[in-house]
């Protein structure tokens, strides 16, 4: 019985069932865990969703950027972008099912015994576990109700960025949602800043990236994120573990085998074009 985390699919079918049948991935007793972003860019987001629900209870998601963004398109709140590459996918016969399914995914994964957390972009250093919890369970309900496209329509926009519990509304749902999806820089008390996508040694003074400022899930738990590929899955501390290697860029997929802590990759099959490197970023 294994743990298997892996890095952000986009879409990356050929090479996500390539990397499970590289570590013997069985779904009778393994478990896997997705860092989000299991859509968009890469050729075959349709076949991945589909894939990823066959796997019933022996798969742990969290909900990305792009996942989101996917379903404001289905919700008809923002554009389809053809450089997403998600029109079979909102096109197949059961798109419904397929996207009902994704919107009642999760934004936060935690796993008591093992100390374990995952989500896509991480954990705000102002939050401890319990906030991170309650407010994921507040978007997470609000998201898989009827209501959901309000939520969506609300949830772009970089302000409020800083936490508070005084927050309500659609403001706290549209900070929890960047802090779960988006965030990779805050100041030092811990506020987000939703701008700076540099590399860390090129971040403007006093910027830092979230995992380098102390907080209380990092100092108690480990954490595994997705969302930031240009960081290669390099640069972070102990205990910390970046799984976006850039798959749907021309990267690798990544896999991380809990239990011994042992990293496999999966090579891209895409060669890239030169106008699709800046996107790794976004």
């Amino acid at each position: 019985m294994s743990t298997y985390l892996i890095g952000d699919v986009h879409g990356c079918y050929d090479e996500l069932i390539a990397l499970l049948k590289q570590v013997a991935f069985d779904p009778k007793t393994d478990t896997l865990w997705l860092t989000g972003d299991l859509v968009a860019r890469g050729p075959a987001s349709l076949q991945v969703l589909r894939f990823v629900k066959s796997l019933g209870d022996s798969v742990r998601v969290v909900l990305g950027n792009h996942d989101l963004h996917l379903l404001a398109v289905f919700a008809g709140i923002s554009k389809n972008k053809p450089k997403d590459r998600i029109t079979p996918l909102l096109e197949a016969p059961d798109a419904d099912e397929l996207l009902n399914w994704l919107r009642r995914q999760p934004l936060l994964q935690v796993d008591e015994e093992k100390k374990l957390v995952m989500a896509h972009a991480g954990i705000t250093p102002q939050w401890d576990l319990p906030t991170a919890m309650a407010c994921a369970r507040d978007a997470e309900a609000v998201l898989a109700s009827d209501s959901y496209p309000l939520f969506l329509d609300a949830m772009y926009g970089d302000l409020p960025n800083n936490w508070s519990q005084e927050l309500s509304g659609l403001a706290r749902l549209r900070f929890i949602t960047n802090a779960f999806t988006r965030m990779r820089y805050c100041f030092p008390n811990g506020q987000l800043d939703m701008y700076c996508k540099d590399m860390p040694d090129n971040a403007p003074a006093p910027l830092k990236p979230w995992f380098v400022i102390p907080g209380p899930v990092t100092q108690e738990y480990s954490v595994v994120f997705g969302h930031w590929a240009s960081l290669e899955g390099k640069g972070t501390p102990e205990g910390v573990y970046a799984l976006d290697t850039g798959c749907c860029w021309g990267g690798v997929l990544t896999c991380l085998r809990w239990e011994d802590k042992a990293y496999f990759t999966q090579a891209s099959s895409r060669h890239l074009d030169l106008g699709e490197g800046e996107a790794i970023a976004s």
